[in-house]
């Protein structure tokens, strides 16, 4: 098959803007796609060659090779992305891709820690931490991810006008600049008060970050990532991350009572299927209550 730079291959870079600037698409997912589509291009170099039967091809050689799930989902994404994308330019005349059938994903249901042990994790996450600032701003972030079930990136590119303390308001830019309002309660607001009132200016250099690391400036994802799987081992719960809190506020918030509409808009999910996964972890808890309860189960 031929080396040279064809028609496909050169309009990935050009596809991958629009991926990211158009259709929202994270840095991450671009990467993926990017990385997908020039393996199509050994398959379908030019457009008159980007056929159903190529990307037929593609996809069941990917399969031979022992691809994950996953990994045909993705490349399934990609294609179709890729394909109306082309179609809309006028590069195809037919949009190829738009029967390609994607392998279901089977996705695991999340971890979720139960509510008093949540609770543990919050309120000694931060217990051992020696730095008075440190020990606040850890404290701050723990009470804020589980209050809100935001995600790290979302956490970490807070402002400080981003978080109203007197309404329990968050404005959040989640995927794809997506901005939403998420409400947070009194043991949140607090925490975070004192951090700004006790431990920021401490730590802060010249920044508008709502947290900062030990050198002054916007602290990482790593670094928060660290600090809640401490938290989590400190409460005996192992392998803890933001995204299990993401989970864990979900099924709690479902417990509780509250509609899935909400939580998919507290979550920022864009289809109410992605928060559905949530009434399923409440289900299997029901079931095991049950199970113990019940004199007939």
């Amino acid at each position: 098959m031929s080396k040279q730079l064809g028609q496909v291959q050169a309009a990935v870079e050009d596809f991958a803007e629009y991926a990211e600037l158009v259709l929202g698409r994270s840095p991450n997912t671009v990467k993926g796609y990017v990385a997908d589509l020039r393996g199509l291009a050994d398959y379908a170099d030019t457009f008159d060659a980007f056929t159903l039967d190529a990307l037929r091809r593609w996809l069941a050689d990917a399969m031979g090779a022992g691809k994950s799930r996953a990994t045909l989902a993705r490349r399934t994404a990609a294609a179709r992305a890729f394909s109306t994308w082309a179609y809309r330019r006028g590069d195809i005349s037919t949009d190829a891709a738009a029967r390609l059938k994607a392998p279901k994903v089977n996705r695991p249901l999340p971890t979720v820690v139960k509510g008093e042990r949540a609770g543990e994790l919050v309120e000694a996450g931060a217990a051992d931490n020696a730095h008075p600032a440190e020990y606040l701003r850890d404290r701050a972030m723990l009470e804020l991810l589980y209050a809100t079930g935001i995600r790290v990136g979302e956490l970490t590119g807070l402002n400080l006008g981003d978080v109203d303390l007197a309404r329990g308001l968050a404005h959040v830019t989640g995927k794809g600049n997506k901005q939403r309002v998420v409400p947070f309660g009194d043991e949140a607001a607090a925490a975070v008060s004192e951090w700004l009132e006790f431990g920021r200016a401490e730590l802060a250099g010249d920044t508008q970050a709502m947290f900062v690391g030990s050198r002054g400036g916007r602290i990482d994802q790593r670094q928060v990532r660290r600090i809640v799987e401490r938290a989590g081992q400190r409460a005996g719960v192992e392998h803890v991350s933001p995204h299990t809190l993401r989970h864990t506020t979900a099924t709690h918030m479902l417990e509780g009572g509250a509609d899935l509409r909400v939580v998919q808009e507290m979550l920022g999910h864009t289809s109410l299927q992605t928060t559905q996964i949530y009434t399923h972890v409440s289900a299997q808890r029901l079931k095991r209550v049950y199970d113990q309860a019940h004199p007939r189960a």
